[in-house]
């Protein structure tokens, strides 16, 4: 079967998906942090493993996109300006986020944009198990190393007063990045099953195809809207 190369509205409608699942989790966290709701509703066990199972499938599938694009390293720089920005702004909030997904996006795509060819030297057969190992062991040496460091937060290596309102360090995520990737191929080769090319979904792509700028406006949005309506229920 010959490449697909046009849009593919699965792609779109699960980045959607995501896409909503993360305002409706930044919207809880405006309610707890600015207008006293029960912490509870921002940080429990069930959102906080939902957090990063949608984070993980938008790294995914920024992954899978990044063997659709024409340029990969101009992509990543555009995001990893757009994340500087917001480092700039939340810092004057204080509350900055030095390395948060968009951070961590940006820096993958500029890296696979600059390694894509030494990372296909790898078999395909053994290129997953490869990154699964890979960002498990990465996973289990921060975690348990017990190693700190005030330098190395990028690589996610932290330090006890460390905070990054989001963050979302280089290992492990790097790896599921990478997975994206590998599947990425499978989808441009045309070797998932005929629905997932041809779906018609409604509302959930058009999200997912305006995923940046849904994120670079989706807090200033959503705490005008929570700060109006506590100014409203006030008076």
């Amino acid at each position: 079967m010959e490449n697909r190369r046009d849009r593919i509205q699965t792609i779109d409608a699960i980045r959607g998906l995501c896409v909503i699942m993360m305002v409706i989790h930044h919207f809880l966290f405006d309610l707890v942090a600015f207008h006293g709701a029960p912490a509870w509703l921002f940080s429990n066990p069930v959102f906080d493993i939902l957090h990063y199972i949608f984070a993980g499938a938008f790294i995914m599938l920024s992954g899978v996109s990044s063997r659709f694009s024409r340029s990969n390293i101009k992509r990543g720089l555009k995001v990893i300006a757009a994340a500087l920005v917001i480092t700039a702004v939340t810092s004057f909030m204080d509350m900055p986020i030095y390395f948060g997904i968009l951070h961590f996006l940006g820096f993958s795509m500029v890296f696979y944009g600059l390694m894509e060819k030494q990372l296909y030297r790898i078999p395909k057969k053994l290129a997953p198990v490869i990154y699964v190992s890979l960002g498990i062991l990465s996973f289990l040496f921060i975690a348990y190393s017990g190693i700190r460091s005030k330098y190395l937060w990028i690589l996610g290596i932290t330090y006890q007063d460390f905070f990054s309102a989001d963050y979302f360090p280089i290992f492990p995520w790097l790896f599921v990045f990478l997975i994206g990737t590998l599947v990425g191929d499978v989808i441009r080769s045309g070797k998932f099953p005929k629905w997932f090319y041809d779906a018609k979904i409604p509302f959930l792509p058009p999200v997912g195809r305006k995923a940046f700028i849904i994120y670079l406006l989706h807090q200033p949005v959503l705490y005008t809207i929570t700060y109006a309506a506590a100014k409203l229920l006030d008076r």
